[in-house]
């Protein structure tokens, strides 16, 4: 059994072809793709697949906390194949999302209301990725520290 498989039923989900390709895809592309990115590039490879069948997937997925959906891009829900706690940095030029650590620490002091149970968390940074900032730098001809 691959190790695709085994996250999934780690997380109580049972695997199946289509399952397995979207899961994989998310853990391969590390790029926050959108429902239709997913959908155009497994097309190809598994013909039956439809885009509802990769929104009801994705919905599972997160639903079961194997991997999650972020909300950065006010246009798109873009999803994230790693699960684990940390931050998102877009790009206001190129648009592209970055993976950013985030300390867990952190999030274990943060006060909320009474009663309440956060249960997930999300931290979104905003501003210039270092090819973009490269990019201008070169058309103003000077260098970046």
């Amino acid at each position: 059994m691959n190790s695709v498989a085994k996250h999934l039923m780690s997380h109580g989900i049972r695997p199946s072809i289509q399952r397995i390709a979207i899961m994989q895809y998310l853990m391969g592309h590390a790029t926050h793709p959108t429902v239709d990115t997913i959908y155009k590039d497994l097309h190809d490879d598994i013909p039956t697949l439809s885009r509802t069948t990769v929104y009801n997937t994705l919905a599972l997925l997160e639903e079961k906390n194997a991997m999650m959906s972020i909300t950065i891009d006010s246009h798109n829900v873009r999803y994230d194949g790693n699960a684990n706690p940390h931050a998102h940095f877009q790009c206001r030029k190129c648009g592209m999302i970055f993976d950013s650590e985030l300390n867990v620490t952190d999030l274990q002091n943060i006060k909320y209301p009474k009663g309440f149970d956060a249960q997930q968390v999300q931290v979104f940074y905003y501003g210039t990725c270092g090819k973009c900032r490269e990019k201008e730098a070169m058309e103003k001809g000077k260098q970046i520290n």
